[in-house]
Formats: structure tokens, sequence, C-alpha cells
């Protein structure tokens, strides 16, 4: 069995002393894991998270693990190198991707918004897209007591809708406020993990 496509390397982890296992963001077929041989020791063209190119994976079955032929087009993280805010928000992005996102659930619109990120580091806006792909969808538009669009200052934690300053005041301790932060976006994860 043969898959190909294009992909970010999301985690490598060694395997021996030349091999790696792989975790790769696909635009096909999600995240794939496969091993990729002699990533440890190669001199040119050595694979590294961030890397973004043309990817083909193998397996007798679609069961095994498989091996990865990686042939990186562009470092998607190089620019950033000198960030240390923003190497924290790509780590994070791809701790989420590698720990819940299933295998091989194709999701092209958070692959996109992944090489979008990565380009712009609206770490928000991915991660309302990355908990909504999750099934946490975030409420931003409106207050969901009662409708309106101004004044939008907290997000409820059972209905992840938004809510306005009046709606509410007499749950402000319950409810988080607005701008979404960390915190708010590990809170909806771990929801999700529990599920």
């Amino acid at each position: 069995m043969k898959l190909e496509s294009v992909g970010i390397i999301v985690s490598l982890a060694p395997f021996g002393e030349r091999d790696a296992v792989a975790r790769i963001f696909t635009a096909d077929y999600g995240v794939m894991a496969g091993m990729l041989k002699g990533a440890a020791v190669a001199r040119r063209r050595r694979p590294l998270v961030g890397q973004y190119g043309n990817v083909s994976w193998n397996a007798r079955l679609e069961s095994q693990l498989g091996t990865f032929h990686f042939e990186p087009l562009k470092n998607l993280i190089a620019p950033l190198m000198s960030n240390p805010e923003s190497l924290n928000n790509v780590n994070s992005a791809f701790n989420l991707i590698t720990a819940l996102l299933p295998e091989r659930a194709d999701d092209a619109q958070l692959f996109d918004s992944t090489i979008e990120f990565l380009q712009t580091q609206d770490y928000l806006k991915w991660q309302i897209l990355f908990l909504e792909s999750i099934g946490y969808a975030l409420d931003i538009s409106s207050c969901g007591g009662c409708g309106t669009k101004d004044d939008l200052k907290f997000i409820s934690k059972k209905t992840g809708r938004t809510v306005c300053g009046v709606c509410g005041a007499p749950y402000a301790d319950q409810i988080f406020p607005l701008p979404i932060t960390t915190e708010i976006t590990e809170y909806f994860i771990e929801r999700a993990k529990e599920v």
C-alpha cells in the first residue's frame, strides 16, 4: 500500500542509532506515523521538525507502521528560530496535533490553517479552528444570552459561546474573561481528552 501527499513533520523520535519514528501532518490523510530510515545520520536533506515537503508512505498492510520517504521543500519554522514566543506557539501547536488528532483523519482545512499559522503566527485563530476540528467549536460571533454583538467580555465554559458584559456580570466568577488565552484553550482540550 502506498499513500502520497504533502505534509509537515510535527514530531521526530529517535529509533535506534540511525532511524526515527515520525509523525507527519499531511494535506490528504491527516496525521500519519511511520519510520524515517537513516534520519538520525543523514548529512544532506536531514528531516527536521517543521519541514514541509512531499511525502510518501509505504507498508505491506494498512495496519502496519510503514516507512516514509520525505523530500523537504521548505523549513517553515526556520524564520522563527530567533523568536522564543513564536517557537513556543509552534511547539504547542505541533504537540496538540500529535496528541489529539486521530491518525489518518483527513482535515484539509486544519492543514491549510496550520500552514497559514506558521507564516503569520496568528495562534489564536489557529487554536479556535483546532478546537472546532476536535469537536469543541467556540462561537465568538455574538452573545449567547441576548444575541448582541457588542461588549463581548466573557466565554461560557459550558457552551463555548461568548457572553456580553450585561449578561455575564452575574456569572463573572463562573465564566472565562476574553480574550481567549492559552489557559482557556487548555480547559477545552482537557474536556476533549475526557470524552
